[in-house]
Order: structure tokens, then C-alpha cells, then sequence
């Protein structure tokens, strides 16, 4: 679907987009390296909008959410596209291409909220590949549900300018950021961005109020260096992200990292134990089934509250969020 799109400007016969970073500088006829935003006769077109390529029920927790309104469901679009150049891309096949070399649904935004309530949904996710490149869908369907009581999360890399960001956190109740790593040759060799922009997004959410949970994938040989990590790590002490859930997840091969081996998990806990040795208070292991970091345990008496075993979720917080032991706030949206 053509739809205008925001944020860009003219110069010299050129259109620069202002949506991400890369600000893209687009003659006529050339599209960014997101695949979704053209220059149509001076006019900025997204082709991705009212046309996803990916629609699913979900548990929240598959965002990753473990602090966002525990055991419900979301409803999980997408369309084709990304800003981003992931060698370790798992939906690969949908952020490596254009809206108009794939299959699509016909959802507008309006029709994306009947579906989210006639399918008893909490909220709806913007996800699978990143939603910055549909910003002007999620945007009018975001503005919608709200509306309508629903909840709106983001999941993405973060890759997106300020303005454009405080704009969106209007509407936005949850996101879950990609950290990829601490390490900004790193950040360019693995995924074509750089580093500060989304250090930037972190910290333009949490001022906006947005609940966040951010997610720190460790890849053999990328981003498992102790060193870089433990400067992550005090970075998010440093700028307040204590009480900020992240989730150190497992990478398994895929894309154009067959030949890496998946991380093993040994390296996984040793992470996690340095994060919980520099003050991260909600701290969690995934993609490798249940382990000592798969549960919300209370910061403050050390007793168990909300038990996963996969999706399958027992919480036992009280119905305002404090722990049922000790009567202390655990951080989340409950």
C-alpha cells in the first residue's frame, strides 16, 4: 500500500528522510536501505503500510515482556522491511525484502484493533521485523488502540531518530530494545547501525515513561566479549536501568552465521551472574529452556514470585505488583 510518508525533507532535488540515522538522501525513484521509502516525484512514499506480512496471537512474554501484564495475549504484526542488516536475522526472509516482493495482508489500522478485541488481546505488538521502517502504521494504529484501551508495544532495535521517538511514546505503553552489543565496530560489522543512536533510544523512552525490557543476544565471537559486556553493563547502572528487566539470550545459527556455534550456556550464567554482581536487579537466561535466571524473583527477600516453565506462567505477586512475601514494588505493569 502507498501511503506519505513523515519526517523527510527536500534539498537540492534530493529527499533526505528523517525517520532513522541513516537518512537516507533519495533521488527520484530511488528507495532507503529500509526497502519501504521511496522518492515518488518529491514526495517520500512508505510502501508498508495497511499490508502485513506476519500476523500471530502471542503470550506477551514472547516479546520478550516478563514485567508487562503477565499471561496476556497480544496480537503480533509486522510488515516487510528493516533499517537494519542483522548477519544473525531469524526473519530474514521478511526484513530482507520489500513489502512488494512478498505476500501481504490487507489490515488497515482501524481493522487491526477489531481484530486485537475480537480476539480478546490486551495489546498489540509491532514486531518480528523492526516497526520503525512501518512507522506510519504503527503510528495510526498505535493512536487507535489507545483509543480503544488497548495497550501498544514496540519491539525493535531502536534504531530511530529522536523526534520521530518522542512522537510515537505518545502511544507507546511497552517496548523491548535490542542492546546487540557495547561495542559500536561491532554494532556495524554485525547489524549495518551504530551504537549511540539507540543508547539514545533507551534513554528518550524511559524519560517518556514508557515501560521497558531490553534484550542483549549473545553471539559467539560478536558479542561475548566479558570486557565490552561489563561496560554495558555499567552503562546501564550509570544512567539508571537498575530496575530495567534484560533478557541475555541464546544465539542459535542462522542467516549468514550458520558456521558460528550457538552460545553455550555456561557463558550465558556467567553473564548474568556479572550483571546481578553490578546491580541489575530483573535479570533473565534465554532460548535455553528453564534455568535459574527464568523466574521474577523479589530484589529485596529473594523469594520466587512469577514461575515460567516456557509460556506457562504461575504468578503469585499481589494484584498491585508487590511481592507477596515481603510486601516490597516489583518494577513492572501489572
Amino acid at each position: 500500500m502507498k501511503h506519505e510518508a513523515r519526517y523527510y525533507r527536500k534539498k537540492e532535488g534530493l529527499i533526505i528522510c528523517g525517520l532513522c540515522p541513516h537518512a537516507c538522501r533519495l533521488t527520484d525513484g530511488e528507495t532507503g536501505l529500509c526497502r519501504t521509502r521511496t522518492n515518488k516525484q518529491g514526495v517520500l512514499i512508505t510502501t508498508a503500510y495497511g499490508n502485513p506480512c506476519a500476523l500471530h496471537i502471542d503470550p506477551v512474554e514472547k516479546k520478550p515482556l516478563n514485567h508487562f501484564l503477565p499471561s496476556t495475549k497480544t496480537l503480533s504484526l509486522s510488515t516487510a522491511g528493516c533499517n537494519l542488516a542483522c548477519l544473525n536475522c531469524q526473519n530474514h526472509s521478511i526484513s530482507q525484502v520489500s513489502p512488494n516482493e512478498i505476500r501481504n495482508t490487507v489490515l488497515y489500522p482501524d481493522e487491526v484493533v477489531k481484530m486485537a478485541i475480537d480476539n480478546a488481546c490486551d495489546s498489540i505488538s509491532y514486531t518480528y521485523t523492526d516497526p520503525v521502517v512501518y512507522y506510519e502504521y504503527m503510528l495510526d494504529t498505535a493512536r487507535l488502540a489507545k483509543e480503544k484501551g488497548l495497550k501498544n508495544i514496540m519491539v525493535s532495535a531502536g534504531y530511530i531518530n529522536p523526534q520521530p521517538l518522542i512522537e510515537l511514546s505518545n502511544y507507546l505503553d511497552a517496548a523491548n530494545i535490542d542492546l546487540k552489543c557495547f561495542d559500536d565496530e561491532v554494532y556495524q560489522q554485525l547489524c549495518g547501525i551504530r551504537l549511540t543512536p539507540v543508547l539514545n533510544t533507551l534513554l528518550t523512552l524511559k524519560q517518556a515513561g514508557v515501560w521497558l525490557e531490553i534484550t542483549n543476544l549473545i553471539v559467539p565471537g560478536y558479542s561475548d566479549d566479558l570486557q565490552v559486556i561489563d561496560k554495558m553493563f555499567d552503562w546501564l547502572i550509570d544512567n539508571d536501568f537498575c530496575h530495567v528487566p534484560i533478557h541475555i539470550n541464546r544465539f542459535v545459527p542462522t542467516h549468514q552465521l550458520m558456521h558460528v556455534d550457538a552460545t553455550r550456556s555456561e557463558v550465558l550464567m556467567t553473564i548474568a551472574d556479572l550483571a546481578a554482581q553490578k546491580g541489575l536487579r530483573y535479570i533473565y537466561v534465554g532460548n535455553i529452556g528453564h534455568n535459574s535466571f527464568s523466574d521474577t524473583i523479589c530484589p529485596h527477600c529473594l523469594e520466587t514470585q512469577i514461575s515460567r516453565h516456557g509460556y506457562s506462567i504461575r504468578n503469585d505477586l499481589q494484584m498491585d505488583g508487590h511481592c507477596s512475601k515481603c510486601d516490597k514494588k516489583i518494577h513492572g505493569v501489572w
